[in-house]
């Protein structure tokens, strides 16, 4: 089924008004705010006319349940996917976070803006002040198992909901983490809060990007949306993506990933630990392709570092 685009919207010199695209979009204020990114871009950029449409998902109407117990990545993302395939929309907007490591067959990834900041962040406290035997919130399993091979003393509690839930319950902990561009984009600067370097703290693979999908038929909207794409951004979140599908990861398995681009280079660091954070292994490799290097910094980790075996342990 066909969407309500009409790729005339796409002509400058059409007479008619152009019609107004549907963006699926989980309804989060953070989602929305994302979805506005993308809208204001490709207004400014192409002209197109967007207006969100909010999407259900099963990791929203699951807010108490652990992510990894409902099968890790996707929760968030499936029912925004199926919007489009049905035509109930035009495009999807996501965190780029969220999304597996395999687009569904009749999608494609259309376009990745500018990326935000990448990095993880404590609330609360500094990772160095948190007291022996500190509780720290989060339900990310790669966030426990890197803090966990940072600081073996601290304990873990699931903590899970939207940027404003976890923020209200972090009272309850001695820290939380969270996404920093999270709170960035959100523009929240109450906290006390402590960014954790990328290079010691990998993020999660896509972590400050948003995605955007529309049909891989929709050949006409897809060029319309590659104006709000930033070529670096997309390079970097290729790699980290190839990375974990060649993994066979989602977000049930310790592991991240984060590229930077120099030039026609790139380089992606990894990491992949045990779910206790006692083990910790890491990779990283340089090269101009962001899907060889992807492939070829999972392989590495999985064969020359022990990975495989880590993995067959779980």
């Amino acid at each position: 089924m066909r969407g309500t685009a009409c790729v005339r919207c796409f002509d400058p010199t059409a007479e008619m008004s152009p019609p107004t695209l549907k963006a699926a979009t989980r309804g989060s204020p953070l989602a929305l705010r994302q979805t506005g990114i993308v809208t204001g871009l490709a207004a400014d950029a192409v002209g197109l006319r967007i207006e969100p449409l909010i999407v259900s998902t099963s990791g929203d109407r699951r807010s108490s349940t652990p992510i990894h117990e409902m099968g890790g990545k996707g929760v968030f993302v499936k029912e925004v996917q199926d919007a489009v395939l049905s035509g109930r929309a035009d495009l999807a907007v996501h965190s780029a976070k969220d999304l597996p490591a395999v687009t569904p067959e009749g999608l494609i990834m259309a376009a990745v803006p500018e990326r935000g900041d990448p990095r993880d962040a404590l609330v609360g406290c500094r990772l160095a002040d948190l007291r022996h035997g500190a509780t720290v919130g989060t339900g990310s399993v790669r966030r426990r198992a890197q803090l966990a091979w940072m600081r073996p003393d601290l304990c873990f509690a699931e903590l899970r909901g939207n940027i404003a839930t976890r923020l209200d319950k972090a009272g309850d902990f001695d820290a939380i983490v969270v996404a920093a561009v999270a709170l960035q984009r959100l523009s929240i600067d109450r906290y006390d809060l402590h960014v954790l370097a990328e290079d010691e703290f990998v993020p999660q693979v896509g972590q400050g990007a948003i995605a955007v999908e529309c049909r891989a038929d929709d050949h006409r909207l897809a060029e319309a949306l590659r104006a709000v794409q930033h070529e670096p951004s997309r390079r970097a979140v290729d790699a980290e993506r190839a990375f974990l599908a060649e993994l066979g990861g989602d977000c049930t398995v310790p592991a991240g990933a984060h590229a930077c681009v120099s030039g026609q280079h790139l380089e992606l660091s990894a990491i992949l630990t045990s779910l206790d954070g006692s083990t910790l292994l890491r990779e990283t490799q340089r090269g101009p392709d962001p899907a060889a290097l992807g492939r070829l910094t999972a392989r590495r980790l999985l064969d020359d570092r022990g990975g495989r075996a880590l993995l067959e342990a779980r």
